[in-house]
């Protein structure tokens, strides 16, 4: 019998929790708590960084390690999972639920020992997208990852209130904008690999509706996250650099859009999807400098 040496393992693990999913969302952690430092003048701990970017890293973790063990089934007949660590037969499932339910634990014993607030975001966090999300809808309803997408908003909050909860609507916009980024990011990328969630019956927005109709509803989603965004500026808390970061990354998003909605093809779809991280990235670092610059 073949032996996999411990690198080979560890390399598996790590890619069985979807790396590219959680550096973003930890960014988005980061960043709020980092603005939140920086707009009230309020210092944060080693301590308070070490338990908040762990937790949220093992929480996102956690997330996609189980969703993945949910999905085993399915990844295994679409052509863009079937290779990943549990379909391929490289991690076995039960390791991979015993692995997701000890980042569970780890990312909520952090969180405790942030705040109570925190924890409770945390906990809601992992419910939404391991149960409600992955468990309940995806393969049920299109709803699926918009009742699921309140999930990918948590870490955004939980870094502002590991800090502060002062101004809470400032954490709550900056949630809100992931939570509004999570449909065209996702729906996107199932208008590019349609045929893949058609195989495997999932029932995301492309499968159960014309491509006509998903490409406006991906618009439409598009245009309310831009006009969203520009929100924070009315807080006075933010000034011009958040301000023409919005205009100018949105005015790209929804040039995208029409581009997409006028030739819809999934090289359009593909250029939406790999764009949007690039754009909430833009957001939250424009979020931090801005902070940063208040007198």
């Amino acid at each position: 019998m073949h032996q996999v040496s411990l690198g080979t393992k560890i390399r598996d693990y790590y890619e069985l929790t979807k790396p590219k999913i959680w550096y973003l969302l930890v960014f988005t952690a980061f960043g709020a708590a980092l603005t939140a430092s920086l707009l009230f003048d309020i210092p944060v701990t080693p301590l308070t960084w070490l338990l908040l970017i762990g937790g949220v890293a093992a929480g996102s973790a956690a997330a996609d390690t189980l969703t993945g063990y949910n999905d085993r089934d399915i990844d295994a007949i679409m052509d863009r999972t079937k290779g990943r660590p549990i379909p391929s037969g490289r991690i076995r499932p039960k390791s991979a639920l015993a692995f997701g339910l000890a980042l569970a634990a780890i990312s909520l014993v952090c969180a405790w020992f942030i705040n109570p607030l925190a924890f409770g975001l945390m906990a809601f966090g992992l419910f939404d997208n391991i149960i409600v999300y992955s468990k309940w809808l995806k393969r049920r309803s299109q709803s699926n990852i918009i009742l699921g997408g309140f999930s990918g908003g948590a870490p955004a909050l939980i870094g502002y209130v590991a800090v502060t909860t002062q101004n809470i609507e400032i954490g709550l916009v900056m949630a809100g904008l992931v939570f509004l980024w999570i449909p065209t990011h996702i729906w996107s990328l199932a208008l590019h690999v349609k045929k893949d969630y058609s195989r495997a019956k999932v029932p995301m927005l492309p499968v159960v509706s014309s491509e006509k109709t998903s490409i406006r509803v991906i618009a439409g989603t598009t245009i309310m996250m831009v006009v969203f965004s520009v929100l924070p500026f009315f807080f006075n808390q933010f000034g011009l650099v958040y301000l023409l970061t919005a205009a100018v990354f949105g005015a790209a998003m929804i040039a995208m859009s029409v581009w997409l909605l006028v030739k819809p093809s999934e090289r359009a779809s593909w250029t939406v999807f790999k764009f949007s991280s690039p754009y909430l990235t833009a957001l939250f670092i424009a979020f931090m400098v801005d902070a940063g610059l208040k007198p």
